[in-house]
């Protein structure tokens, strides 16, 4: 009866969740994936309009269908409902456009689009009732983050059912080669009541005229506040090219407050209000544009094309839940005479310097925390001496990386949150055998590797946190991790690089290449070793690799932009030729894409937008490979270069740089095992590095030795505080024994940890027996006090009983439910994972004592022999 009960309630429970995700906003996933439109084939990547990401929490990809403006000023317009009918907030928004084609966006909220075409011109409109804009975008802006709690309403029964995303494509010369476009935004969603409400305050000028050849034009508005209290939190300026700056204040008892103030030739994000002001009843709202009108010829107005002008100056603000409004605008100048009094600084321009126009062309990382991008052409400061003379790295070596079950490391990558994150090859292995001499995969057979091949590492203790990438890869290479948190990943045996979702999907998001199919165009690569994704633009470049010799740009939709490289020539390399451009890193600090240029021994630094030669980096200690380069914010380069050929001296080892200089800061090898062949390398800012080998299949974990001074590590509750990495580093780089003190001091600390393991290890399995013991005991005697009542008729009594009392505990027994089971009997269940992408013939199991090089040991031929003097 007890074993009925709870299986009822378990199906209850399993009933009641499942009604729960019937009513779910993700519910609607599947049936509007099924219904939504399609897009161009030549939009890669953007086919997927929604992704869950939680139980509360979605994307919505809102991107053009594959567009080609035929004339300048071309305004399009596209619709997309909110696909939940409940109230839903707005906490992100992510950009996908380059000022190359587009030359703004905006976001509206509204319930009726103009049309229910797949796009339309916008001179027919953008809704037929009110519409309010949520989002707008300019100049390589970068992404819009709300602060937490706070989110623009849409659905319900008051919020807007659609998004309207208008585009507006200024000069279409970027479209002669009659390319298709996908520009748009990524919106962040979640279903959970946020408590503060978002909203956009745009205050605009309407008539402003700037006569031809005026030095100094303003265009003014203000208007007087009269709404509940609201809190300034973001502000964006816009203007076209005459604008010199833009500046918004509030105004109350004649007094001036700074909202933001910036000039409009930057990248035209919502930039942070730096102190919080707060708008209530009876403050007045005022703005200024400066303008210029030399090099013009004619009169300049207010007006929609890129020729024409704007002075508009938007302000994001959040309200109470219960009083919030969602739009709001002001058009007019209440008081012209205020402005005799406005702060002086409203009518000083901000120059731009050409380093700064640079980011508005998609380097803007530097100018959101307000700095430049000219720290190349800045003198050494004083604490980058500092850390050239005292910084070391070394091993971390209580870190069980090294223990980690895992097949060729091959790619490492940090995610957003600092966890590690590495690709290998699980059973597979590349050897002579895996390619002919085309350059064609000949292990098809063996079918992709069916473990997962990209594992999630707790940074602390390497724990396994989650993993994914089963039956898609055959020979994973290179890792990189973007921004948002996707991962690319390139193939060599595929040919491939793909773009996978963290967590949550079965599909790769983007896939270039052909499978199989080596080649040299546009459309193909030929084993493929990295990838990257700049930061600021979300453009993606590909190291093409073993085969070719080159870096390919694509836009972030996958679309083929431009590439440079060409084969190294008999004689010394010259800039721009490699030979196996091996690894890739973006120095985003000094707008560079660096190449390690693996058989020429070299790291070569490219302007990632143009793939203009910038700076070499070779040092003898290098020798003659170079396999992997990683870029740690703050202006560190570290490298890891390859097995010295016989009779070379060079050391195989870890370099740390500094990156404005070039120099080498400091060398580093581990302390246990050796490296075999140290295939990637991935640094973070607080120079914590991991090195990857390929063949010793082994992770490794550095860090400065500032870190690892004055640490105490607590085992079973006894402290025992660690050798001080210096005199290890000294013993090391000196190549000088410890002292016999330092000797007899590292004895005593070994035996300390492993009396601790070994008291840790006695008081785990006595807590675990001692209940045992006494259940067995109460058992007995349950069994003797039972056996002398009832005699031998208890025996099966209670032999029944313990059935059902283990059964539950195995679920096996009578009155157990195995859920695992329950659920696999049920159709459509499935274990999700990855789609094989090859049935063809069977996996082979691997000979464990096959000691066959990896193919990547010889992928380059030697350096020709030097014929003797004559």
């Amino acid at each position: 009866m007890a074993g009925l009960i709870n299986n009822v309630l378990i199906l209850f429970l399993v009933f009641q969740n499942s009604c729960l995700a019937f009513r779910s906003p993700l519910s609607v996933f599947k049936r509007y994936k099924d219904t939504a439109r399609s897009h161009s084939n030549e939009c890669l990547g953007s086919n997927r309009q929604l992704v869950p990401l939680g139980v509360s929490d979605f994307a919505l990809d809102i991107r053009m269908p594959g567009v080609t403006p035929t004339q300048s000023d071309t305004y399009f317009c596209m619709s997309l409902r909110l696909p939940v009918e409940e109230e839903a907030y707005v906490v992100d928004f992510k950009p996908h456009a380059s000022m190359d084609t587009v030359h703004h966006m905006l976001l509206f909220g509204c319930n009726e689009p103009a049309s229910d075409e797949d796009y339309w011109d916008c001179d027919a409109g953008t809704c037929t009732d009110t519409s309010n804009i949520l989002y707008a975008w300019a100049r390589n802006a970068p992404p819009t983050r709300l602060p937490k709690g706070v989110g623009f309403k849409v659905g319900g029964e008051k919020g807007s059912k659609f998004f309207i995303l208008q585009v507006h494509y200024g000069d279409i010369s970027a479209f002669k080669d009659k390319h298709k476009d996908c520009s748009g935004v990524t919106l962040h969603l979640t279903n959970q009541k946020q408590p503060m409400i978002a909203g956009m305050y745009l205050m605009m000028s309407m008539d402003t005229v700037i006569p031809p050849g005026e030095k100094v034009v303003d265009a003014d508005i203000a208007c007087h506040y009269k709404m509940y209290p609201m809190h300034l939190f973001a502000y964006r300026v816009h203007t076209h090219r005459l604008g010199q700056v833009v500046s918004g204040y509030r105004v109350r008892d004649g007094q001036w407050t700074l909202i933001g103030r910036q000039s409009p030739q930057l990248p035209q994000a919502f930039y942070p209000v730096e102190s919080p002001v707060e708008v209530k009843f009876g403050d007045t709202l005022a703005a200024r544009c400066v303008f210029t009108g030399e090099g013009r010829a004619s009169k300049t107005r207010i007006g929609s094309t890129s020729s024409d002008e704007m002075c508009n100056f938007y302000i994001m603000y959040y309200m109470e839940a219960k009083h919030a409004v969602s739009f709001m605008t002001c058009t007019q100048t209440v008081n012209p005479e205020m402005f005799r009094s406005i702060p002086q600084e409203a009518n000083i321009p901000i120059p731009v310097k050409s380093d700064m126009t640079m980011m508005a062309h998609g380097h803007h990382e530097e100018a959101r925390r307000g700095q430049l991008s000219s720290v190349a052409q800045q003198p050494k400061r004083e604490d980058e001496e500092v850390l050239d003379q005292d910084l070391t790295i070394e091993e971390v070596t209580d870190w069980p990386g090294i223990n980690l079950k895992v097949g060729q490391v091959s790619g490492l990558a940090l995610d957003p949150n600092s966890n590690l994150v590495i690709f290998h090859r699980g059973d597979h292995v590349w050897d002579r055998n895996s390619f002919d001499n085309r350059y064609i995969y000949q292990q098809k057979g063996l079918g992709p590797i069916e473990e997962t091949t990209i594992l999630v590492l707790d940074p602390s203790n390497s724990a396994v946190l989650h993993s994914t990438g089963k039956n898609l890869f055959y020979l994973p290479h290179g890792l990189s991790i973007d921004k948002n948190g996707n991962y690319w990943v390139t193939d060599v045996a595929l040919h491939q690089v793909f773009k996978l979702a963290s967590r949550g999907m079965e599909l790769p998001l983007l896939t270039l290449g052909r499978a199989f199919q080596p080649g040299s165009d546009r459309n193909h690569f030929c084993q493929p070793t990295d990838v990257t994704v700049d930061p600021a633009t979300g453009s993606v470049y590909v190291s093409d690799g073993y085969c070719n010799s080159r870096v390919i740009q694509f836009s972030p939709n996958g679309i083929f932009i431009t590439q440079w490289g060409e084969e190294t020539s008999l004689a010394q390399a010259k800039p721009g030729q490699f030979n196996i451009p091996h690894s890739l890193t973006m120095v985003a600090d000094f707008g560079q894409l660096c190449v390690a240029d693996r058989e020429n021994g070299r790291i070569q630094c490219f302007k990632p937008e143009t793939g203009e030669f910038v700076r070499e980096i070779r040092h003898p200690l290098f020798g003659r490979q170079l396999f992997a380069v990683s870029y740690a914010p703050g202006g560190l380069l570290f490298a890891v270069n390859g097995k010295p050929y016989p009779g070379d001296k060079e050391p195989l080892q870890a370099f740390m740089m500094n990156f404005s200089t070039g120099e080498i800061i400091d060398t580093f090898i581990p302390l246990r095992k050796n490296f075999e062949m140290p295939h990637d390398i991935v640094a973070s800012e607080d120079r914590t590095v991991y090195i990857g080998d390929a063949h010793a299949n082994t992770i490794w974990k550095f860090t400065s030795t500032e870190k690892m001074e004055h640490r105490s590590v607590k085992k079973a509750g006894i402290e025992v505080q660690e050798i001080k990495a210096e005199a290890v580093i000294e013993a090391r780089l000196t190549n000088k024994p410890m002292s016999t003190e330092m000797l007899q001091k590292e004895k005593k600390q070994h035996v300390i940890q492993q009396s601790s393991t070994g008291v840790s290890f006695v008081l785990i399995t006595t807590l675990l027996i001692i209940p045992i013991v006494v259940l067995l005991a109460i058992a007995v005697f349950i069994r003797w006090r039972k056996s002398r009542i009832y005699g031998a008729d208890a025996e099966h009594k209670l032999e029944s009983s313990s059935g059902r009392i283990l059964g539950r505990f195995r679920g096996k027994g009578s009155g157990g439910l195995n859920l695992g089971n329950f659920f696999a009997s049920r159709a459509g269940y499935s274990r999700k994972g990855f789609d094989r992408l090859s049935t063809e013939g069977s996996d082979q199991e691997k000979d464990e004592d096959d000691a066959t090089d990896s193919e990547e040991d010889e992928s380059a031929p030697p350096p020709p022999a030097i014929p003797p003097s004559s």
